[in-house]
Formats: C-alpha cells, sequence, structure tokens
C-alpha cells in the first residue's frame, strides 16, 4: 500500500470518529512512521503526551500530543490483506486517540466497537 493510500486510511479513521471527541481533538499531531524506532514489531501505534484527564490550569503544555501510527507494522499484522488494513487502522487511531482523552482499556474498547460512520455513509 502506497504512503498515501494509507494517510487516506487514517484521516478516514479519525473521521469516523464520534462528533463528540473530533470536536474536542485539539493541539494533536498524527505522525505516519515506517516502523517505530527502537523496532517492535507489535507497536501499532503511540500516543506521546498528556491525556486531558491528567491536566489541569497549572499545566505547563507547551508541545502538542502526538500520535504515531506505524504503517509497516499495521500492514504486517494484517498479512497484506487491504480490508484488514483498514479495520486495524482504525482500531489503531482509536485506541490511540482514546489515551489522548484519557480512556481506560474498557472504555477503548467499546469505542473500537462502534461501528464505523464513515463506512455508514
Amino acid at each position: 500500500m502506497t504512503r498515501a493510500q494509507f494517510e487516506k486510511l487514517v484521516w478516514e479513521a479519525v473521521d469516523s470518529l464520534p462528533q463528540f471527541f473530533r470536536d474536542r481533538l485539539q493541539n494533536v499531531m498524527i505522525v505516519i512512521q515506517e516502523r517505530p524506532d527502537p523496532p517492535d514489531d507489535t507497536l501499532l501505534g503511540l500516543y506521546h503526551g498528556v491525556p486531558l484527564t491528567e491536566r489541569s490550569v497549572f499545566s505547563d503544555q507547551i508541545q502538542p500530543d502526538v500520535i504515531y501510527i506505524f504503517q509497516k507494522n499495521i500492514e504486517a499484522i494484517a498479512g497484506g490483506d487491504a480490508d484488514e488494513i483498514r479495520r486495524q487502522v482504525r482500531i489503531t487511531v482509536i485506541h490511540e486517540i482514546g489515551h489522548y482523552f484519557g480512556l481506560d482499556e474498557d472504555q477503548l474498547a467499546a469505542l473500537e466497537d462502534e461501528p464505523d460512520a464513515a463506512s455508514a455513509a
């Protein structure tokens, strides 16, 4: 899959989020990399920042939060199947954005299971 095709899947996944979350997603960069550094074949995405639930007015947050999505790892876990790549991208994007919002693993699982608004349209 080309980088452009993969990027399109990432942004479709962001667009599939419930409006409540899209409206509150601020100062977050989404970065697509081929693989994590140091290498980790099992890491599909990574949130780097301070979750909203852990911030206060006294926080000294200057840098934007960053969500990394690792293209080659997702492609590998999906076995190269385009539909499975799309599904894994969506799950990974939702999972990492959920960390930004401070969601726990049960809440993340529930959000990942919600119907894909983009494909329902």
